[in-house]
C-alpha cells in the first residue's frame, strides 16, 4: 500500500502549498470545465473547432448528429466559455474561446498520444 509509514505532515509545505492553491470557486469552475469536455460529443465539436470555425450544419455534419443536438452542446460550451460564436447574416459560426481552451485541448492530445 501507497502511504506514509510514519504521519509526518510537513506544516510549512502543507502551508505554502494552501497559500498557492487555486480558491473553492476556481476549483468548482475548473471542474465543470473538466466536466463537460468529459463527454465525447462535446470534446468532438471541441476538437472540430481546433482548426477552424464551422456553423452548426457543419458540426452536425462532422459528428454525425442532429443540428438540435449539436446546438444543445454547444450551449453547454458556450456557457463554460469554451467556445463562442459570432454571427454573419442568418448562420452562426462557433470558433473555440481562446488560446488558453486550444493549449488545454493540444496538451490533452499530446499526452494521450505520448
Amino acid at each position: 500500500m501507497n502511504v506514509c509509514a510514519d504521519k509526518c505532515i510537513n506544516e510549512a509545505n502543507v502551508k505554502k502549498t494552501l497559500g498557492e492553491m487555486a480558491d473553492q470557486k476556481e476549483i468548482v469552475e475548473m471542474a465543470e470545465i473538466f466536466k463537460a469536455l468529459s463527454d465525447p460529443s462535446r470534446l468532438k465539436i471541441v476538437l472540430a473547432l481546433l482548426k477552424r470555425e464551422h456553423c452548426v450544419c457543419d458540426i452536425a455534419a462532422i459528428c454525425q448528429q442532429s443540428e438540435s443536438a449539436i446546438s444543445h452542446q454547444l450551449r453547454i460550451l458556450r456557457t463554460l466559455k469554451i467556445v463562442k460564436n459570432r454571427r454573419e447574416g442568418k448562420v452562426v459560426y462557433y470558433t473555440l474561446d481562446d488560446d488558453h481552451v486550444i493549449s488545454l485541448i493540444h496538451y490533452s492530445l499530446d499526452h494521450v498520444k505520448h
